[in-house]
């Protein structure tokens, strides 16, 4: 994360900073613009920082990033054991309440448990945010699979069983995104030309799964279908992922097309 521009001035309002290099920029103004900027420091490879290492990655003043997070101790936003700061539980808890989890992952956890007992390899769930696949729930066993992103991590759609399954049913708009976004060679197999990608999304709705062979990570292959909404569009995706001698399209294609078919019946029965 780039560190956050700061004004050299001195805050003079009942949020300013009385410190050289206040945050009274636009963007930082404020108490919710400075808590976002500690939340945001936090990612799937930085779960707990300490207080240098969390103002190196916000942004902020050493002193405004202390204040700041030691408020949102207090309304549990952020937990601090042994010095290092965490994602407190309150944020755990509110979580539960967003549409993505409230209604999808609960309309689809039963299905992706069903796909996981039927396969034992790992099973996940994905949305796309922005350019990039949001996974929302995983199901894994006792195989290590380090590679893979946890749950509210993010994994490019270029490249992934899910995201192919997403922007195959994605308006052109959306594919286009993504492409300019930069499509990054993860592997030797990973597809990096807009007409290769275009070939190979106009491919899915034919066969009704997306397929990712070692293009993310090497000796790892997924096989992804879509999730739909009751208007028709495409809301989510499901996929199995694991080593690519266990993970065989022609076997593994038509039972993830079938649970996720299940999946878009009664995430659309429940909305």
């Amino acid at each position: 994360m780039s560190p956050t521009r700061q004004d050299s001035g001195q805050g003079n309002g009942p949020d300013g900073d009385r410190e050289s290099g206040s945050d009274r920029s636009p963007s930082r103004s404020g108490g919710l613009d400075r808590a976002a900027a500690i939340l945001n420091a936090f990612d799937a490879t930085h779960r707990e920082l300490t207080l240098g290492a969390l103002v190196r990655r916000c942004g902020l003043p050493r002193s405004t990033t202390h204040r700041t997070a030691e408020t949102m101790i207090r309304l549990g936003w952020l937990d601090k054991p042994r010095e290092h700061y965490r994602i407190g539980n309150r944020l755990f808890q509110l979580s539960g309440l967003a549409p993505v989890r409230h209604e999808l992952r609960e309309a689809v956890l039963p299905f992706l448990q069903d796909l996981y007992g039927a396969t034992k390899i790992t099973v996940q769930l994905g949305i796309m945010d922005g350019t990039r696949v949001l996974i929302v729930e995983k199901i894994t066993g006792h195989r290590p699979m380090p590679m893979l992103s946890q749950v509210g991590g993010f994994i490019p759609a270029h490249c992934s069983g899910l995201g192919r399954a997403i922007l195959a049913y994605s308006t052109p708009a959306v594919v286009d995104a993504v492409i300019a976004s930069g499509m990054e060679a993860r592997t030797p197999r990973t597809i990096t030309t807009a007409m290769g990608l275009k070939r190979e999304l106009a491919a899915i709705p034919h066969r009704g799964w997306a397929v990712d062979h070692e293009e993310g990570n090497i000796g790892v292959s997924c096989v992804a279908a879509p999730i739909f909404d009751p208007l028709g569009e495409v809301a989510a995706a499901l996929s199995i992922t694991g080593p690519s001698a266990l993970v065989r399209a022609d076997r593994a294609g038509p039972a993830v097309r079938l649970a996720a078919a299940a999946a878009t019946r009664a995430y659309c029965t429940r909305r």
